[in-house]
């Protein structure tokens, strides 16, 4: 069982294979995870086992937090390349995240200007006013679309709120007017494989129709909750990339 659980509301910095030197703000507790998906494939567990009754971290908390550390790299001579909300669950869940982001853009330009500010969202959030407002604000808004396909995400992302909709989701997204980077993960394992035709044809379509600066797709990097999900091969995920490339939109791959 995957048990990676982050300390909060700052950890790092740490290398990410996306993003570079990234020092991390979580918004959940640091003794659990709080998510409004429960992946097979979340490094952080599945969401009953680190249930918690901790309070989100509050806003002068995280401001504080986080300008000790940047304070520490500063005098250190290191610079993160990204400030990046991650961490136990959804950072859009945390009720002081609008506010938080605004500490965040002012500490950066305080700090370390070239650092860029990136959010992971699962995007269930990302109709209320407040959260998208804030995500218009930094400078990589990276929205999770693993699929357009309900019953694989009810499968393999499993929403914990029963209205859930990838199609107001899909909508949701445009609204940012390409303002958005898509991350999508693929893998095969326990019935699934969205690597397939059946399933990247469709989300194709939805990522064109939605317009966004570029895509990121990945694929498991570290131990997941279910034991039976593999890795998608750097053939297909070169493959799934070319077509992305080939509707004129950036992609990236990571292996």
């Amino acid at each position: 069982m995957s048990t990676i659980i982050y300390p909060s509301p700052i950890y790092g910095p740490v290398h990410s294979r996306r993003l570079g030197l990234s020092l991390g703000i979580n918004l959940m507790p640091a003794d659990g995870k709080i998510c409004t998906f429960d992946c097979l494939y979340c490094e952080c567990g599945f969401n009953g086992d680190h249930r918690t009754h901790s309070p989100y971290p509050g806003r002068e908390e995280v401001a504080k937090a986080l300008e000790q550390q940047l304070i520490r790299m500063h005098e250190a001579g290191r610079q993160p390349d990204v400030l990046t909300f991650a961490g136990n669950g959804e950072p859009t869940a945390n009720p002081h995240f609008a506010e938080i982001i605004d500490d965040t853009v002012r500490l950066r330009d305080l700090w370390c200007t070239e650092a860029k500010i990136s959010v992971l969202s699962n995007s269930t959030f990302i109709g209320r006013p407040k959260v998208r407002e804030a995500l218009m604000k930094v400078d990589n808004n990276i929205l999770k679309l693993d699929t357009v396909d309900a019953d694989y995400i009810r499968k393999v992302d499993r929403p914990t709120q029963p209205s859930y909709s990838v199609e107001r989701v899909i909508e949701d997204m445009k609204w940012f007017r390409g303002h958005v980077i898509i991350q999508t993960m693929f893998m095969k394992g326990d019935g699934t494989d969205n690597t397939a035709d059946r399933y990247v044809l469709p989300w194709l379509e939805a990522v064109k129709s939605i317009g966004p600066e570029r895509v990121m797709i990945y694929t498991i990097d570290r131990e997941t909750p279910d034991r039976q999900l593999r890795k998608a091969s750097r053939e297909e995920l070169d493959r799934i990339c070319g077509r992305v490339t080939a509707a004129g939109i950036p992609c990236t791959a990571s292996y």
